[in-house]
């Protein structure tokens, strides 16, 4: 059985881990909170961009337009995995790299060529480890994700694809339910695919074309589509930070009950072990 001075140093070391995973907990709490917000404002305008860009999608229109354009066999593909740039969430990043792999064995699979780019210094780290080369990597986009961020990981591979250097690309995160459901799923955002008609759907003005109108909605509906990732990948994060954290500080408290009944049964062991000794010397004299 453990001394009673290395049981104090067990209570008082996990007395210290519990209060940090009660902290990283709250600061999770109100970050989850805050990218709840922008998952919530970003919803509705990416609804409206779509409804108008189904309202003005007719087939002989798709064909001026190169991202419309829905090639007949992907050759080569990108796949823009979103990851994060710290731990501590559970099994957040493995789940998302989990998905990843699968996508990028799919397409392989399929003959596809497949250019990875990652987000997240989880992921560029796993990359690395593996030894898969990767088209780009960035670590510099942080919990509050801005449509320049989205901009500038999407409009290189925009330009990418209206050259035809590539055939299609897909978006890895994980898609914010509630805070016990981000599930990481693979969603193809180039080609675009424009949203169903729907019989509430509003009849249109328009002014000037509905070509020129396409033209300068196209991108922002793409970019649109990276920008709701991030904030549904961050929010998704800070989920399974506060949960993971949760855990971890009842895991906690559970140790200290069992560690501090040890403790005081080894010291109510020693107390009676030296009465009896002071007894046994009294009888002795």
């Amino acid at each position: 059985m453990a001394k009673g001075g290395e049981l104090k140093g067990r209570i008082k070391s996990v007395e210290n881990t519990r209060k940090i995973t009660r902290t990283i907990e709250m600061v999770a709490t109100s970050k989850m909170k805050r990218a709840q917000d922008r998952v919530v404002a970003a919803r509705p305008y990416a609804r409206a961009l779509g409804d108008v860009i189904s309202s003005l999608y007719t087939p002989e229109l798709a064909e001026a337009f190169p991202l419309l354009r829905q090639p007949k066999h992907v050759k080569t593909a990108a796949v823009l995995l979103l990851t994060s740039n710290r731990g501590q969430a559970g099994a957040f990043n493995a789940n998302l790299i989990k998905e990843a792999r699968a996508t990028i064995a799919r397409l392989e699979g399929e003959g596809t060529q497949v250019h990875v780019h990652v987000v997240g210094r989880k992921g560029v780290g796993y990359f690395k480890y593996v030894g898969r080369t990767m088209t780009s990597s960035r670590a510099d986009i942080t919990d509050r994700p801005t449509a320049d961020d989205a901009s500038s990981l999407v409009d290189a591979v925009m330009a990418e694809y209206v050259s035809g250097a590539i055939d299609a690309l897909y978006v890895i995160y994980s898609n914010f339910k509630s805070a016990l459901s981000s599930p990481p799923v693979s969603e193809r955002v180039l080609p675009v695919t424009p949203p169903a008609k729907t019989k509430t759907q509003k009849d249109y003005l328009l002014f000037p074309s509905a070509a020129e109108i396409l033209t300068a909605l196209m991108p922002l509906y793409v970019r649109n589509a990276v920008y709701r990732a991030l904030v549904e990948n961050v929010a998704a994060e800070q989920s399974a930070r506060r949960t993971a954290m949760k855990n971890a500080t009842d895991n906690a408290g559970e140790v200290l009950n069992v560690l501090r009944r040890t403790y005081n049964r080894t010291r109510q062991a020693n107390i009676t072990q030296e009465i009896a000794e002071i007894v046994g010397g009294s009888a002795a004299l």
